[in-house]
């Protein structure tokens, strides 16, 4: 079965209840002149197994603990946006992901010298990304950015950036 994602851009209450992700609207909720049968008419549920991604891309979203356990159990990624709407956290299951688990006894079995080799890459990389940033903004020169990704040595700038490690 294909997953669904659901995207919140707007105010939203998100709760659990028999297994289902229950959606209210702040708006409707707390409307004095509309009626109760009318506000339980405008409750959306959705069954939570169907869910696979939740983009959460609005301040005023309220999301219950149980929402977020019952997501997480179904293997559902939870992606929190901030104001400029880009993405700055992901919530993923650790029990039930064991690619995640895989990837984590990765790096934590790493060898130190391709730990050294990836900051490099990584270093290279920052420097690479800031030179076409700074080009692409003020068309200034970036030759001298070049020579530094050229002269960045594997654990160098670790050393640098935090002296007591090895």
């Amino acid at each position: 079965m294909i997953k669904k994602t659901l995207c919140f851009s707007n105010p939203a209450y998100l709760s659990l209840r028999d297994a289902q992700l229950v959606i209210k609207l702040p708006e409707v909720e707390k409307a004095e002149d509309l009626s109760a049968d009318f506000k339980k008419s405008a409750e959306v549920t959705r069954p939570i197994e169907d869910i696979g991604v939740v983009v959460l891309d609005n301040k005023q979203i309220t999301i219950t603990q149980g929402a977020l356990e019952a997501m997480l159990e179904n293997n559902c990624a939870v992606i929190t946006c901030d104001s400029n709407h880009m993405p700055v956290g992901l919530l993923l299951s650790l029990v039930g992901n064991t690619t995640q688990n895989e990837r984590f006894r990765e790096q934590l079995d790493a060898s130190l010298p391709l730990r050294k080799q990836l900051w490099q890459q990584t270093m290279q990389q920052k420097i690479r990304n800031q030179a076409a940033v700074l080009n692409l903004c003020s068309n200034a020169e970036t030759k001298c950015m070049q020579s530094w990704v050229n002269d960045v040595r594997s654990g160098e700038l670790r050393k640098i950036a935090y002296p007591d490690l090895t």
